[in-house]
């Protein structure tokens, strides 16, 4: 079914030309027509699967039967780089428009922000805290908002921003419809949903823990004190053209981006204490391709769409299964294929069994013949004469090992 015989305006229709979207997805299929009649609706599917245009088109189609020069729509995201990945999209859904939009987030300037709150913008996306600033401010009017897109739903809610949401919700109308997307919604989350919005329509797309497909995984069993050494040795002997590296923490993830890069890799580095130009170049340089390898916290495991990142590798295994879900679902975006590694100390085994048990799948384990998993703790600096080993630097044949056999050489990257 194309865009055009769902009824959408036509400058929309010759922005999904544009834009070279050849048909809706199955989650704007669903969702498209009953936002259209004004449902309230909560919407899951798998990472990549263009959620985002499932809202705003249909958003996009109503602002343009109003008059200009109100904001009437909201849409609410946990990360800056979310807010702005979906303020990328808009503009060029809304591009033979004439409809404006205004971001709301942290690390930004407040004076440009309440430029547009005044001007009036009729799109405003905004994370829970900054927008709360500006409430605070009394910058902003709500009065005429008819429409609230809750986007990474799941998230906001388990990241514990539903008093914030509560408050936020509190000053808009009573009459307004409701919009909660994401790729997970776990039945307690989707009870607190329900606080929020009003008899939604649920459309779920997929098997809602399933990984997306054209993804490979694999599990890496590793020392703890080995995995930065491990890693260092997937980079140098891996066909890696795109590679996005989670850890759990920001210290953690400043310090294995010096390590990657002191090994001669572009590398960039994503995480909370960077200030906002400081992500947003990280972000805008891997994008380009101008670094290989981006180390990130999991404010990049939401939404985050970059194409072409081939591999996902997580340094430690997530306690939560979803995070995993999310993490591992950067790659292998539009129908596209990519690998996700996971490396695993043994005391991280029981949290890679409930991830299997989530995800409905057990991992292979692999073991790279041509690593040194006998490689000692380091020791601490400052000891004369003492030193930790070091990775060998010697290239290895790539190949690894999994349940006894060799794994497959790395494929080249194909659309399918």
């Amino acid at each position: 079914m194309p865009f055009k015989s769902m009824g959408l305006h036509p400058s929309l229709v010759q922005a999904t030309r544009d834009m070279r979207y050849a048909e809706p997805t199955p989650i704007q299929a669903e969702a498209i027509p009953a936002i259209l009649a004004g449902r309230d609706l909560i919407g899951t599917a798998q990472t990549g699967t263009g959620k985002t245009a499932a809202f705003l088109l249909p958003i996009l189609h109503q602002l343009l039967a109003l008059p200009r020069g109100t904001t009437r729509v909201l849409v609410i995201t946990p990360t800056r780089e979310l807010a702005q990945q979906i303020d990328d999209v808009c503009l060029g859904l809304a591009y033979h428009t004439n409809l404006r939009v205004g971001v709301l987030v942290g690390g930004a300037p407040m004076g440009k922000q309440e430029k547009a709150l005044r001007a009036g913008v009729e799109i405003l996306l905004a994370t829970p805290g900054r927008l709360l600033d500006h409430m605070r401010q009394n910058q902003a009017r709500f009065d005429q908002i008819h429409t609230l897109v809750l986007d990474e739903g799941d998230r906001m809610l388990d990241m514990g921003f539903l008093p914030d949401l509560k408050r936020i919700v509190a000053r808009l109308p009573g009459r307004r419809q409701t919009l909660l997307f994401s790729a997970t919604m776990p039945p307690v989350i989707a009870r607190l949903a329900g606080e929020i919005l009003r008899d939604p329509l649920k459309v779920q797309i997929g098997r809602r823990s399933a990984p997306a497909v054209g993804i490979t995984q694999a599990a890496y069993p590793v020392a703890e004190h080995l995995k930065t050494a491990l890693l260092r040795h997937l980079l140098r002997n891996t066909d890696m053209p795109s590679v996005l590296v989670f850890t759990r923490t920001k210290v953690s993830a400043r310090r294995l981006a010096r390590t990657i890069a002191a090994d001669g890799f572009s590398v960039a580095e994503l995480h909370s204490n960077l200030t906002q130009p400081q992500r947003n170049r990280a972000m805008e340089g891997f994008r380009r391709g101008d670094f290989q390898v981006l180390v990130a916290t999991n404010i990049a495991a939401r939404g985050l769409d970059v194409e072409h990142i081939t591999h996902v590798i997580s340094v430690d295994v997530p306690t939560v299964p979803d995070d995993y879900v999310h993490r591992i679902g950067r790659t292998a975006r539009a129908e596209a294929e990519g690998d996700a590694f996971v490396l695993v100390s043994p005391a991280e085994e029981k949290s890679l069994v409930d991830i299997e048990r989530h995800i409905g799948q057990r991992l292979p384990r692999v073991t790279l013949p041509d690593f040194d998993y006998s490689q000692s703790v380091p020791q601490r600096a400052g000891k004369p004469g003492q030193r930790g080993s070091q990775p060998s630097r010697t290239r290895g044949t790539g190949q690894a090992r999994g349940n006894g056999s060799p794994a497959r050489p790395p494929r080249s990257r194909r659309r399918r």
